[in-house]
């Protein structure tokens, strides 16, 4: 007999487990609270913009990305980012310089000093930390490469991935890989040219080499079309109010159209945020539904503006710019949308997405929005040497905006481990495990999808 399977929540990762689980013949379920499918997935088009309010694009770090898009007829709606977005910039001093990407390009750059650049020919000499799980990324970074390479190239870096601090995150939990190539090889240099090999023989790519890669219509059609082959299977604007522990399987109940329904699983699969989680296994376990809880979600405003490219003072030659926390501006950085991919806006146009607030400013979820949003256009028109206001502005405020790995994360993943092991056939996922890029999601859904085909 099939296995019935209910999955909680209809993001990325939700929908790529359903996927797979259906391929199989699985029974699938998908209960999703909002009226739409793809979770922080969010695309928008408004006044001949494109505007994804979320994730603005994916890397093809796994092969099974690919496969999805094959199999659901989305190749010919899948592009790649122009060559113009391996070019990025950091600000320091007011002045935008670009990230060296090699070792020459480090050598002739000013966004480090001499004394930065020869504190890097220390790498290789630097032993193992003692501090393992509980070492923050500030730490790790610092030791091993020096103090002006974490303010100018790590600290921005971090914003930019988690809209996070480096000193709050752990190194392990955060970034494994990087982690990794210490603990496994000795030092980052060594063990970066030694990881390249292994990842080939896994047909996996490192996020330094992988394509960047979106969709003409914008991220939301990826989940939309795996929503959309699964048919009835997905329910939308449904409300899950309890799990109960059965003898076999689970018992869930969930809201729609006013109504109370029940349905009994096999199994739960449960991808939806770790806050929201925690309502639901409180009545399971108390200390899984603590630590739920407990996990960070700062606040991030995602604005998006639009302009004539004849108020744009500067070229637009690159991904675009991260800003350290050192240079105290009010947002985290920009991304230069329209030379990334097409359709974002018209061709005489240049449109701009911007990021404020997370763990370095999480007041902006008390302040006034449009006055934010007005203190970040004198800035952001400044650094770009822009002459005129936005023909076109729009903001997303995300209260939760992406979980944080923090320090002593390893604590919160091992009661997560310890209440899969308690309750058999009730897997908890998402992007508070295992990652949060896209790309993340997207093979942690593999290794669920492995685990409860193993069942």
């Amino acid at each position: 007999m099939k296995k019935k399977v209910v999955v909680l929540g209809a993001g990325i990762s939700g929908l790529t487990i359903s996927h797979l689980l259906n391929k199989d013949g699985y029974d699938v379920t998908v209960l999703e609270k909002k009226d739409t499918v793809g979770g922080s997935i969010d695309t928008v088009v408004d006044d001949g913009y494109l505007f994804d309010r979320g994730p603005n694009s994916g890397l093809e770090t796994h092969p099974l990305i690919a496969q999805i898009v094959d199999e659901l007829g989305l190749k010919d709606e899948m592009i790649y980012a122009n060559k113009e977005s391996n070019k990025r910039y950091i600000l320091r001093d007011g002045k935008l310089h670009a990230l060296p990407m090699s070792p020459p390009g480090l050598i002739k750059t000013q966004l480090f000093s001499a004394k930065a650049k020869l504190r890097l020919l220390a790498e290789p000499f630097i032993g193992r930390s003692k501090d393992g799980y509980y070492q923050s990324v500030a730490h790790f970074v610092e030791r091993r490469l020096g103090r002006e390479f974490l303010d100018y190239a790590i600290n921005p870096f971090v914003a930019g991935v988690y809209a996070g601090s480096p000193e709050d995150l752990s190194v392990k939990s955060a970034f494994p890989k990087l982690y990794d190539l210490e603990e496994k090889y000795g030092g980052l240099i060594v063990g970066t040219v030694k990881s390249i090999r292994e990842r080939k023989k896994r047909a996996e790519k490192s996020k330094q080499s992988a394509k960047m890669f979106s969709f003409k219509s914008g991220m939301q059609i990826f989940p939309k079309t795996i929503a959309a082959s699964l048919k009835e299977k997905v329910l939308t604007e449904t409300e899950v109010t309890s799990i109960t522990k059965l003898d076999a399987g689970y018992r869930v109940k969930y809201k729609r159209n006013d109504e109370i329904n029940s349905l009994d699983s096999d199994l739960v699969i449960s991808t939806i945020p770790a806050y929201a989680a925690a309502d639901l296994v409180k009545d399971l376990d108390v200390k899984t539904a603590e630590h739920l809880t407990q996990v960070v979600y700062p606040p991030v405003l995602v604005l998006y503006l639009g302009y004539e490219k004849s108020a744009i003072g500067r070229s637009l030659d690159g991904f675009g710019f991260l800003i350290p926390a050192k240079e105290k501006k009010s947002f985290l950085g920009a991304i230069w949308s329209s030379v990334l991919f097409p359709n974002r806006c018209d061709d005489s146009k240049a449109s701009f997405t911007l990021f404020v607030g997370g763990s370095r400013s999480p007041e902006v979820a008390d302040k006034d929005k449009e006055e934010v949003v007005n203190g970040v256009l004198k800035e952001f028109h400044e650094l770009m040497n822009i002459n005129s206001e936005p023909v076109f502005k729009s903001y997303k405020f995300w209260s939760k905006a992406i979980p944080q790995y923090n320090i002593g994360y390893i604590e919160h993943e091992k009661v997560f481990e310890d209440f899969e092991n308690n309750f058999p056939g009730f897997f908890l996922a998402g992007n508070y495990r295992g990652g949060i890029s896209l790309g993340d999601c997207v093979k942690s859904s593999e290794t669920i999808y492995k685990k409860v085909i193993e069942i």
